[in-house]
């Protein structure tokens, strides 16, 4: 007979520590070693705040440059299965210009100014997910190192979410010189945290840039879907409505 295809850990929505009440060490730990976990690694967004909220603050920006951000668009789709040499954001801003029929220099200081800098600004209103920094700090304490990584720069986008401080490394996959799902980024991001990939647990909500990314290069994945869907998983080991519940499935 063929093996049994292994099932996603899930946790029931009245599942998770609540205040003042964790498992024995022993326990935690015996579950951590089993499952060689080390490190716990994030995507930034959609995993550690719900897109819809920061849609009411973006769309206007959109809107202003739409022929802007639908070649930045575009030009994120071709990186993603292309091959190319020399810096990622000179190959992007040249597959901008080549779309906009701009100048290069200007296309480039555009996406800086009006999406780099000008989107950033927006999380400064925006709410995380309920318990993202409770429970990140929880698995830190216990040892555990965090990181997070993004499509974009990260350093400020954490900072304006209220999630600074909580991570051994930030990553931002443009600066490795590709974008997820290449394995570069994962790689890079195993070799900052100082972690073999397959000890990294790796928390995305998207199953072809983050949950096959990762487990492309070994990493064990959670996806987190706050509104359950008919949809593959992509082999996640955890499957995760709410940070409580992430908590529960990691730490037994």
């Amino acid at each position: 007979m063929p093996p049994a295809k292994m099932r996603p850990k899930t946790c029931s929505l009245k599942d998770g520590l609540s205040d003042g009440v964790h498992s024995a060490i022993i326990q935690i730990m015996s579950f951590l070693e089993k499952n060689k976990i080390d490190a716990i690694a994030f995507d930034i967004d959609g995993t550690l705040y719900p897109n819809h909220r920061i849609l009411p603050s973006l769309v206007p920006k959109v809107l202003a440059h739409f022929k802007l951000v639908n070649a930045f668009r575009k030009a994120r789709k071709i990186i993603r299965k292309e091959e190319f040499e020399g810096s990622f954001f000179d190959a992007q801003a040249k597959i901008i210009s080549q779309i906009l029929n701009e100048d290069e220099a200007v296309c480039k200081a555009c996406v800086e100014q009006l999406i780099y800098r000008s989107w950033c600004d927006v999380f400064k209103k925006i709410k995380p997910f309920k318990n993202v920094r409770a429970v990140i700090e929880h698995f830190r304490s216990l040892g555990l190192k965090t990181a997070a990584m993004s499509d974009f720069p990260p350093h400020e986008k954490l900072r304006n979410l209220g999630l600074d401080g909580l991570w051994d490394v930030e990553i931002g996959s443009e600066f490795t010189g590709r974008l997820k799902p290449n394995p570069r980024p994962f790689y890079r991001l195993a070799e900052a945290l100082g972690t073999p990939p397959e000890r990294i647990l790796y928390v995305g909500n998207s199953v072809t840039h983050d949950i096959k990314g990762a487990s492309g290069v070994g990493m064990k994945t959670a996806l987190i879907e706050p509104v359950p869907r008919l949809r593959f998983h992509g082999g996640a080991l955890i499957v995760f409505r709410s940070y409580r519940q992430l908590e529960c499935a990691v730490l037994g």
